[in-house]
């Protein structure tokens, strides 16, 4: 029977009235609805040593989840310091450490020697690559990528090979050949007595199936489970936790408490169930409810914006988080007019608050896809800034970046063996170690560099297929090499990115990532579409700009990643890294439709739900200082485009923003633009309500409207920061017409023509 403990104790020291609620309540089961910086952590340990020095529970007797083993770690210190070592015995723990345990000691239940071997992702891809090399499933578009995912997509949903079996439909060649992979795979596993991280939850969710017996022994054990996180479990982890709660032989179920909170579970693309949290009520129905509100971390002005936001969800348990520590800063909004003037806007207010005292590390740049933080990192290191990517690889580190650099390397400096090499196989053509060996040995032979090697493969007998592909990367770098070449007297040099168009496309590289299936390979993309707009960008700003003058700029950028002081450096992250940490300043950079909500998610059910909660995420990371950033144009591939502000933005009181905007824009909020006009977006029914007009005028002002302005090459004109200039180019049609006009004393400018104030002459 449900019961509030009465114990009068130093546990209870410095709690409100719902942590100590949480702390002290006695039942079967308790869902405590933390909000972002309630003190979750805090609550969690404060129980467990209630629970030990009331001796209701034995240390051996409790077993709490965490979702890393850092968290698992500080919860351990913490109960320690608590009741001292009393807490030894006690498993805290992921669930993954949790399942070893169990799995080392019953394993040889189910054929299993207790010496297992655990497959981390690399020996299952290792495992995955042989097997659909040797099924020829490439050529029905497998990949190791892809198809390790739905492996893993389907152990975490309990769904083993003769369950998938049942289900498949067969006379499809394409599922007939997954299930066989999956087949073999699961086959050599087991051959070699090897679970991959998968199988550590599913197999041990089998064993309490397969013999009750166990899972009793393990009920009879564990009396009181804890799980932190509850809204990130997948179902295995869910169907884990049931069994561990059923009531053995003559006792009740074992008591469970779990802590979560349904907006911030922005994780449904790793497996993770929402109605896990949502329906914990319907699953124990005897659950007692412990809404903790009060915030320790942010200012109210924060906490109201994140309110208002979340408050659009439908299917949330309601809450109002609050701090009794004051109203704080107003929120900072800015709009440039690209994602350069947004990131100078960054680097610009990072330095005024490090004037102020506050130290770099203190200070968190967010976004929605690594794709954004290209121009962040150069305006950062332009501006001395030091900072580090975390969760991610910085821009110019990333694979792909590499990959696409190496192959300009190899044109511009022939006598680069490891940039020819890195590119020898990238994308996929079939040359080997042993081939790439050959070439090696024959270039050392004849003391030749190793591109040169290149030219002579069909000497060497490799065979018409490997020796017809060195060939073709051959002749596509000399094909590129001839661009590079001086330009006549009075003509600028071919463009880079025509260089590296030239590249990409010949490779087949940017082709091959497209046809992928595996989708990390569209944000891949997206980041060579990057690299292609830094080309153009560089060409702009240096008209006689060379190749290799470029990849100066590059390395620089690149050698400076090092950029470091005492005080620490600014830390840039997406918006799922950041879950879980805090910040005394925020910057939330691209606020815009498509970014946030992603246009992958905006039209999905449950999409735009997730996203608001990924944005929700990202405001309550801020303790005291919080700035919401959009850019009125983007450029993606060379394409610059008219961006749309986010949706989300209308939901926020106008009272809790002072809006900024880039220098030459003017109305308040900076002018989001003419054809900028508020979307709503689609399949949120919350948003699409919000009036228009009244996003319009609270936020951007008066809106400048060239309409259909007609520029040619020639014209002059006059803009209201630059000055008088003269069109050289016009690109793009109707609203997406830019102009490219040199000015006579700010330099080549790039203009979206139906909202830049110009006039022509």
């Amino acid at each position: 029977m449900a019961q509030l403990l009465e114990q009068p104790s130093a546990l209870l020291e410095g709690l409100n009235p719902q942590q100590r609620e949480a702390v002290l309540h006695r039942g079967n089961a308790l869902l405590i609805v933390a909000g972002a910086g309630s003190g979750k952590t805090r609550v969690l340990t404060h129980r467990i040593a209630s629970l030990l020095e009331s001796r209701e529970a034995w240390p051996s007797q409790i077993l709490a989840i965490t979702f890393t083993n850092k968290a698992a770690g500080e919860m351990r210190e913490r109960v320690r310091q608590l009741v001292g070592q009393n807490a030894d015995g006690m498993w805290i723990s992921t669930f993954h450490s949790a399942c070893v345990r169990i799995l080392r000691r019953e394993a040889e239940l189910f054929g299993y020697a207790k010496g297992f071997t655990i497959y981390d992702s690399g020996d299952s891809r290792a495992l995955l690559k042989r097997i659909i090399k040797e099924l020829e499933a490439d050529v029905l578009g497998f990949g190791v990528a892809n198809t390790a995912a739905k492996i893993s997509k389907l152990k975490n949903e309990l769904v083993d090979v003769e369950s998938y079996a049942r289900q498949a439909n067969l006379a499809d060649p394409q599922e007939a050949t997954f299930l066989e992979i999956f087949r073999q795979y699961t086959r050599t596993l087991s051959a070699a007595n090897a679970f991959d991280f998968d199988d550590l939850i599913a197999q041990t969710v089998y064993l309490f199936r397969a013999f009750p017996h166990v899972a009793e022994l393990y009920q009879r054990r564990f009396r009181h489970i804890l799980v932190d996180e509850y809204q990130d479990t997948n179902h295995a982890q869910y169907a884990l936790i049931r069994e561990l709660t059923r009531p053995p032989a003559g006792l009740p179920p074992a008591a469970l408490t779990v802590v979560g909170d349904s907006d911030q579970s922005i994780y449904a693309f790793r497996g993770a169930d929402i109605r896990n949290i949502v329906e914990f009520e319907h699953d124990f129905p005897d659950a007692k409810v412990v809404l903790l509100e009060q915030n320790y971390r942010s200012t109210q002005t924060i906490l109201d914006a994140a309110n208002a936001v979340i408050a659009n969800n439908f299917d949330r348990k309601p809450k109002n988080l609050f701090t009794v520590d004051g109203e704080g800063a107003k929120i900072v909004g800015f709009t440039g007019y690209s994602a350069h003037d947004e990131a100078q806007f960054v680097a610009d207010e990072i330095e005024t608050l490090h004037e102020q005292g506050m130290e770099y590390r203190e200070i968190a740049v967010f976004y929605r896809t690594n794709a954004q933080t290209r121009a962040l990192e150069e305006i950062l290191v332009r501006s001395a800034v030091p900072y580090r990517v975390l969760g991610g690889t910085k821009f110019y580190e990333r694979a792909e970046i590499k990959d696409a650099l190496a192959y300009l390397i190899a044109v511009a400096n022939p006598a680069d063996t490891l940039a020819v090499r890195r590119i020898l196989n990238t994308p996929k053509r079939g040359i080997g170690p042993a081939t790439e060996a050959q070439l090696a040995a024959h270039a050392e032979k004849n003391h030749l560099t190793f591109r040169e090697a290149l030219r002579g493969a069909r000497e060497l007998g490799l065979g018409p297929k490997v020796s017809g592909a060195i060939t073709a990367l051959s002749d596509l770098l000399d094909e590129a090499t001839a661009l590079t070449a001086p330009p006549a007297e009075g003509m600028a040099p071919v463009p880079v990115f025509e260089i590296l168009a030239t590249l990409l496309k010949g490779s087949g590289y940017v082709d091959a990532l497209r046809a992928s299936r595996d989708p990390q390979d569209e944000a891949r993309v997206e980041n060579i579409e990057e690299l292609l707009a830094v080309t153009k960008d560089f060409q702009r700003d240096n008209p006689d700009g060379t190749l290799v003058d470029f990849l100066t700029d590059v390395s620089l950028v690149a050698a400076a990643d090092e950029l470091d002081d005492s005080t620490g450096s600014v830390s840039l992250m997406t918006l799922h890294t950041a879950k879980g940490l805090e910040f005394r300043a925020v910057f939330l950079t691209g606020i815009e439709e498509d970014l946030l909500p992603h246009r992958m998610s905006a039209n999905e059910p449950g999409g735009p739900a997730e996203e608001r909660r990924l944005f929700y995420v990202g405001i309550t990371r801020a303790r005291e200082r919080l700035h919401l950033s959009l850019a009125m144009t983007r450029t993606t591939f060379g394409d610059t485009s008219v961006s749309a502000p986010s949706r989300f933005l209308a939901e926020i009181p106008g009272h809790l923003i002072e809006w900024r905007q880039a220098p030459g824009m003017a109305g308040p909020g900076a002018r989001v633009a003419g054809s900028l006009a508020w979307s709503g977006g689609t399949g949120d029914k919350a948003a699409s309500t919000k009036p228009k007009t009244e996003w319009a005028n609270r936020v951007t002002g008066k809106v400048r409207d060239n309409g259909d302005l007609q520029l040619a090459v020639g014209d002059r004109v006059r803009h209201d920061d630059f000055g008088e200039g003269r069109v050289v180019a016009v690109t793009g049609v109707e609203a997406k017409r830019i102009a490219e006009v040199q000015f006579d004393t700010a330099g080549r400018k790039r203009l979206l023509i139906k909202v830049a104030p110009i006039t022509k002459l």
